[in-house]
């Protein structure tokens, strides 16, 4: 790709753009005809007791004397709707979202072939690496999301009371614009060590600068988690910080370290 030319290289990305289009599209069709399966059994998963993170929590809390609403096996929450149209068009976005999740592998072997002909021999490794890690940890924060963080806080704002007078009844919409949020959100946040090796590759951070904030960053990350699931819980609080954390310290372990002068 060396030698060809900035209407060269826009073709080449325009060719790139409409294969992963197709695959998005084939696979938000096959996600459609599959949805009122895959609604019942994987969206509305979490509003049952019998969700395989709840059972683990009943068991956490049984073997180590535990108790309060989120080590209670008795959760059971109906969705209402109070839109004609929004049964149809949730349909639809979930299944866009669906394949846009699922299609991840294949966006980054998209960007593969399109940068590789670019780079060096001894770059080619390492974006080869940047690229398996990055789709990995996607998934990983994806998988987080969905069977940790997602069911703790729908546990505790379906559950929250601002009043004994207000009933809690929890719509449809609201229902799957933070499942998808929230989802999705870890899924980015769990691409920070990418980051921070990106960001070490171009000389703005190293790993040094990393240690030195490591204190501010651990509070950063509490706090986030406080937001992300914001129960008075302390072993809430460490289910989503203690993986955050972690990925901190990986993000370490992947920058440079500070060159000698």
């Amino acid at each position: 790709m060396a030698g060809m030319t900035f209407w060269e290289h826009l073709d080449v990305f325009r060719r790139s753009l409409l294969r992963v289009i197709a695959v998005w599209v084939l696979l938000a069709v096959g996600f459609f005809a599959a949805m009122p399966w895959l609604f019942d059994h994987v969206v509305l998963a979490p509003c049952h007791h019998d969700f395989v993170f709840y059972s683990l929590l009943h068991q956490i809390g049984e073997t180590v004397g535990l108790s309060g609403d989120f080590f209670d096996r008795r959760f059971d929450l109906k969705l209402i709707n109070i839109n004609l149209a929004s049964p149809f068009f949730i349909h639809i976005s979930t299944a866009f979202w669906m394949s846009v999740v699922a299609s991840a592998p294949y966006l980054v072997y998209e960007v593969w072939r399109f940068v590789e002909p670019a780079l060096y021999p001894n770059e080619e490794r390492n974006v080869r690496v940047a690229l398996g890690l990055g789709t990995l940890m996607f998934y990983v924060g994806v998988a987080v999301g969905y069977f940790i963080v997602y069911p703790l806080t729908l546990r505790f704002l379906a559950s929250y009371e601002l009043s004994a007078q207000v009933e809690n009844q929890i719509s449809l919409n609201s229902y799957i614009d933070n499942f998808m949020m929230l989802i999705l959100a870890m899924g980015l946040l769990f691409e920070l060590p990418l980051l921070a090796w990106l960001l070490s590759a171009m000389g703005f951070i190293d790993r040094v600068f990393l240690k030195k904030y490591r204190r501010h960053a651990i509070v950063a990350i509490f706090i986030l988690a406080a937001i992300i699931t914001p129960t008075g819980d302390p072993f809430t609080l460490a289910v989503v910080a203690a993986p955050l954390c972690l990925l901190y310290e990986l993000g370490i372990l992947l920058v440079k370290k500070r060159k000698q002068a």
